[in-house]
């Protein structure tokens, strides 16, 4: 099994939800993202998404924008997010890892490179924003190949058809984007998602993880009540900023997901049957 397989294996024996945290990697710099990923673990991190930066993340609104461009201002790439990858590997062998990102920055250091580079140095999966399963067959196969999970984006407009799709392509989980729009937008409506995780789950057993809109530790609540994870980018990324250098960043982020990990297991304290 892989880290993130063990992840939602021991959680799920207890009814609780992930939590995976997001922060853009070199945002302010690569020192300080390694001493922010230390500090999510510390306040219950069960996966990390390490954010690729990238100088057209079309998906995400303006605060992730911004923490790309200064990521990329100075100097980060990707050969930089992996080696920090391996950095914190030789700290931390238990906690997984997601690289997420644009397939621009990955198709110039080439898929196979890309994912041997990856798996070398501790990464368990990769989520590329613009790659759809329909277009995707060298990418997953590169990753398979490599023992990464590829993980995949749903909507709240994915029919059906491209649910099964999607399910068929990816592994590790299925990151659902709870709102239509970009990351950091409006306010959650727990029970459509509730409502459209329950039609995700007719067509697989992949465990479902929500983000987008949740920015607090009521709002992580609300949707570890429904979901197998809750995943958190923007308002610990606005965190990041208004810190400003690597200790305070850190402690401002371990600060809130504290609150939202503590939220959580309250929300599914003795429901083991809330997921999947």
């Amino acid at each position: 099994m892989s880290r993130i397989d063990d992840a939602f294996a021991a959680l799920q024996s207890s009814g609780r939800a992930a939590l995976i945290p997001y922060v853009t990697a070199g945002d302010p710099d690569i020192d300080a993202t390694l001493q922010i990923m230390r500090g999510m673990v510390e306040a219950g991190a069960d996966i990390i998404e390490l954010g690729i930066p990238f100088s057209d993340p079309m998906a995400d609104g303006p605060v992730i924008q911004q923490a790309c461009e200064r990521a990329l201002a100075g100097g980060t790439r990707l050969a930089d997010v992996i080696d920090l990858v391996a950095r914190f590997r030789r700290e931390n062998e238990r906690t997984a890892v997601v690289l997420m990102g644009y397939m621009n920055p990955v198709e110039v250091m080439g898929a196979q490179d890309f994912a041997a580079r990856a798996a070398a140095a501790g990464v368990d999966g990769v989520l590329t924003v613009d790659l759809p399963p329909e277009e995707g067959s060298e990418m997953v196969a590169a990753l398979r190949a490599n023992g990464l999970d590829p993980i995949f984006l749903l909507a709240p407009t994915t029919p059906a058809e491209r649910i099964r799709r999607v399910a068929e392509a990816g592994s590790g989980y299925v990151y659902y984007v709870s709102l239509k729009g970009v990351t950091g937008a409006a306010s959650l409506d727990t029970a459509a998602v509730a409502a459209k995780l329950a039609e995700i789950r007719q067509h697989t057993d992949l465990p479902l993880g929500v983000g987008f809109g949740i920015h607090d530790a009521d709002s992580a609540a609300q949707v570890a009540s429904v979901a197998d994870a809750v995943v958190v980018g923007s308002a610990l990324v606005k965190r990041v900023a208004a810190a400003g250098e690597g200790a305070a960043a850190a402690a401002a982020v371990a600060e809130l997901l504290g609150e939202m990990r503590r939220a959580m297991d309250v929300a599914t304290a003795g429901d083991a049957s809330s997921h999947q």
